[in-house]
């Protein structure tokens, strides 16, 4: 190992240190990150890598899988398996205690984040001490650090690889070797992997631009570049990285992209019918109102903590109160930075200077969301922009800019014959100007109350659920002259550091280490405010309570609906299957269904819902509308729930001897709603049936069948059924194309029933019928994505024979 490699190494030691240090508070717990989405939600998903043994850490399993237990049986058409192939986050999962497992899994991701960040900056030529510095600011910037108040483990891990991916690509226009493309595409293609797709989006459009940014920049600039063959091969780069990144990524991508289409961000959804995307309000809530770039050097001008109504330590002031619905995180990114970031303009204005701006700039424009034509423009005329809300979340790309422009510029600030010019000394007077503009500001605070206030108005005077009146407007106006003092003590800090160094009062190696640790002490007071914690909940630790005791041993073809405000996931842990669990895309189809949903009717039946759990107060207020079919079969020790049974509840699977034929949503969730619709009657289907099958005025008399499910699995069910008459089969189940029928052996179509479930039509007589999940998309997918990874494998491998050889060579 080359002596710079172990400088790199020692450097990453201590990066990771300093980590582990500044987020020793939820690392070091019993307690859990107290956070909605982890408790609720991401816990859940992890629990289970306690329970599992260290090999079977490493098995793969690629069969789409169908989940019987959630949302009344949905699946994302096996685009989530990739997870599978992370197998460094199982292995922290397995190896840390819980619940501080969910921290150290944010705070690695914050490292690789860094780690990336340090390499890019390295790679366009930054000194270590910069490059480390750049890292911290990616790392611990409450941009990106706050996440972990909304819990958003999964958008930290995307994030984190963002950076490599522009290392990567960096390197590879720097060397134009292709190996270096082709990790670019596979870093984006683990970006996807983990989940948060909005995220991966938003870096592969920032990585679209760089690239195009960078290759008419290598055009415009590099003479031999201009031929027809170095046009060429620069284009061609640029469609190895698309394309191997599509072929990477297509085990998810594939299947993702077919489910979205059913979804309600899909073809069918939004303004643009047709074309899809969300409705124009939803796209763009969460816009970041352009007056609060303010709190980029005052983070609590709009208020910080977002815990509104629950307990949160006296400092942290008021809660937010800007435009946006509310906040989970804050926009702040330090003073140091933006010190920093003018420097490399003042004295190194190359390509790099100019794409970290850019980065910067376009990020913060992008996240102004509906406040600028930009965003509009892209919304209405780019693809895939008006499937997701939140264009604020792009400013991780902005901090990423910024971090590379801070680093430039430390390296600047390190330059003993920059610090000697004039144009450094008109640098650092505009630096330390800072402050009395601050103090400016407090004063006008102080002397200008009426007017400033008027200014804010009416934002500031808006109430919250939990408060109102002039002791809010009071509190609000207190955090925001707080915030401005705390501001200007370190911008005085900063100006004397500053002022110190162009003095030569200390020593050059001395100034990285003062920088930092003003930075950490000022972004530590921030992300302290973003980092509660919480007692583990009773439900998240897994113990059974009495409801869950007593549904546990139901048979698993029935499912639960919890109406008393309990958390379904409670249920799903234990392997009881519930009709519904919260999701911010559904399919579109089963939002319908659901907002149409009526407990007087079969609706409930047909989802095979056998028990309801309620709060025992509110049963008493609509025990009359919930009538006989629902009646009392378990009550809580403490008696606060009740679990209802539903007299009514139809079987697994059942026989329709007549079918009616519409096509018009409206009607068919209509006389799905009337609580004289029978499903065992009639069937509703969209498409003619292939046999003949009379109307429900015609249907015969008499009996139709029976139906026994032999096999209930969750991507197998096998039923043995016998018809009298030509019968659709109709099966307590979602429709979904992926799931494949036979009959006798004979494979067979599934129709579409009653708008959401599945069945199949049978001729007289004794029938063995099979259902199996197996869709295609995610068949494709997985050859792509397997085929890529032996062709990165090979090239990767290539590589390092090439080095040995080169080595050899010069020995």
């Amino acid at each position: 190992m080359t002596t710079e490699r172990k400088k790199d190494l020692l450097l990453m030691g201590a990066l990771l240190a300093i980590l582990v240090l500044f987020f020793a508070k939820i690392l070091f717990t019993g307690k859990i990150i107290r956070a909605p989405d982890i408790t609720n939600e991401f816990y859940w998903t992890i629990k289970h890598y306690k329970e599992m043994g260290f090999l079977d850490l490493f098995r793969v399993n690629l069969r789409a899988g169908w989940d019987w237990l959630t949302n009344g049986g949905t699946t994302e058409g096996g685009g989530t398996l990739s997870l599978q192939f992370l197998f460094y986050r199982s292995l922290i999962f397995w190896l840390f205690p819980a619940p501080a497992n969910v921290a150290w899994f944010i705070v690695f991701h914050l490292f690789v984040g860094a780690a990336g960040t340090y390499f890019l900056c390295r790679a366009i030529g930054t000194g270590r001490a910069a490059a480390l510095l750049g890292g911290l600011i990616f790392a611990i910037a409450p941009e990106n650090a706050s996440l972990i108040n909304a819990g958003h483990a999964q958008k930290i891990a995307t994030i984190s690889f963002a950076p490599w991916a522009f290392y990567f690509l960096e390197r590879g226009y720097q060397s134009r070797r292709t190996i270096f493309f082709l990790a670019s595409a596979v870093v984006l293609a683990i970006q996807f992997f983990n989940m948060h797709w909005q995220i991966a989006f938003y870096t592969c459009l920032a990585i679209g631009a760089y690239g195009l940014c960078r290759t008419a920049g290598i055009i415009a600039g590099d003479p031999g570049s201009r031929t027809g063959k170095g046009i060429a091969r620069l284009v061609g780069f640029n469609a190895v990285i698309l394309c191997f990144f599509l072929s990477t990524v297509a085990i998810s991508l594939i299947p993702l992209a077919d489910w979205s289409r059913e979804t309600t961000r899909g073809l069918q959804s939004g303004s643009n019918q047709g074309q899809g995307g969300l409705q124009v309000e939803e796209a763009m809530s969460w816009s970041m109102p352009p007056e609060e770039t303010i709190t980029f050097v005052l983070p609590g001008f709009f208020g910080l903590s977002r815990q509104e109504g629950g307990y949160d330590d006296p400092s942290h002031g008021t809660y937010y109160w800007g435009r946006m619905v509310f906040t989970q995180t804050t926009d702040y990114m330090g003073l140091l930075p933006w010190l920093l970031a003018p420097l490399p303009f003042i004295f190194r204005r190359d390509r790099y200077a100019w794409l970290a701006f850019g980065a910067v700039v376009g990020g913060l424009f992008f996240s102004f969301g509906k406040y600028t034509p930009f965003y509009w423009l892209l919304y209405e005329h780019f693809p895939g922009i008006d499937h997701f809300r939140v264009p604020k979340m792009m400013l991780f790309v902005t901090t990423l800019g910024l971090a590379v422009l801070a680093a430039r510029g430390a390296d600047l600030l390190l330059d003993d014959e920059v610090r000697a010019t004039s144009a450094f000394r008109r640098y650092l007077a505009g630096a330390i100007a800072l402050l009395p503009a601050l103090l400016a500001l407090l004063g006008i605070t102080m002397a200008a109350r009426p007017y400033v206030m008027d200014l804010l108005s009416p934002m500031i005077t808006q109430p919250t659920r939990f408060e109102q009146g002039p002791a809010l407007v009071a509190q609000r106006w207190q955090t925001i002259q707080r915030e401005i003092a705390i501001a200007a003590a370190f911008a005085a800090v900063y100006g004397v550091v500053l002022g110190s160094w162009a003095r030569g009062w200390f020593s050059r190696r001395a100034l990285p280490y003062l920088l930092v640790g003003v930075f950490l002490v000022d972004v530590g007071r921030v992300n302290a405010k973003f980092m509660l914690l919480q007692d583990v909940p009773q439900k998240v630790k897994g113990e059974k309570s009495p409801v869950v005791e007593f549904l546990a041993p139901m048979p698993k073809t029935g499912r639960v609906l919890p109406i008393d405000g309990s958390d379904p996931m409670e249920y799903v842990s234990h392997g009881i299957p519930v009709m519904f669990t919260s999701n911010p895309v559904q399919i579109a189809r089963w939002q319908d269904f659901l907002e149409s949903f009526n407990f007087d009717s079969a609706m409930p039946d047909m989802m095979n819902v056998r028990y309801l759990v309620h709060d025992a107060r509110q049963y008493e207020e609509d025990r009359q509308a919930l009538g006989t079919r629902y009646v009392p079969v378990f009550a809580s020790p403490d008696g606060s729930r009740l679990v209802l049974e539903n007299r009514g509840v139809l079987p697994k699977a059942w026989l329709a001897s007549s079918a009616l034929l519409l096509s018009d949503p409206r009607q068919i969730l209509g006389i799905m709603q009337q609580p004289s619709y029978n499903p065992r009657s009639f069937a509703i289907v969209e498409e003619p049936p292939p046999i003949p099958m009379p109307p429900p005025m015609a249907q015969p008399a008499g009996d139709t069948g029976e139906v026994t499910v032999t096999r209930y699995e969750a991507n197998d069910i096998a039923c043995d059924v016998r018809a009298e008459r030509n019968a659709l089969l109709v099966l307590g189940e979602k429709f979904h194309a992926g799931w494949r029928a036979r009959v006798d052996g004979t494979p067979t179509e599934i129709h579409r029933v009653n708008y959401i479930l599945r069945g199949v039509y049978l001729s007289p007589g004794r029938h063995r019928v099979e259902f199996t999940f197996d869709p295609l998309p995610f068949t494709v997918g997985k050859y792509l994505t397997l085929a890529s990874f032996a062709v990165f494998l090979l090239m990767v491998g290539r590589e390092w024979l090439l080095s040995r050889r080169r080595r050899g060579g010069g020995e």
